[in-house]
């Protein structure tokens, strides 16, 4: 029993190190324009959305090229890319099936 109980808690103490590895952290560079450039929001995030997985293909051999405008504009830019995203990868399609 004892033995079970330490695994248990290993497990957990496991478990509680790989979800904090994924916690995000601050863009400092958020609402700052790029040089010579403007502020990405929601119609940009939504395009980089949509382009995402040829995005990341390219952005293995590149590294010049990168899946994420850092100089957004906070939550309509994360929206447009969630949007953009789902869009291509097919979200929601299931959901709009009739089930009978």
């Amino acid at each position: 029993m004892k033995i079970r109980v330490l695994v248990l808690l290993a497990l957990l103490v496991i478990l509680a190190l790989a979800l904090s590895a994924c916690a995000p952290g601050p863009n400092e560079l958020q609402n700052m324009p790029r040089e010579g450039g403007a502020v990405a929001g929601f119609w940009l995030g939504l395009w980089h959305g949509i382009i995402a997985p040829f995005t990341f293909i390219i952005s293995l051999f590149r590294p010049d090229v990168h899946m994420y405008e850092v100089h957004n504009n906070g939550g309509w830019y994360n929206l447009g890319f969630v949007i953009g995203a789902g869009i291509l990868l097919g979200a929601g399609r299931g959901a709009s099936r009739g089930r009978g």
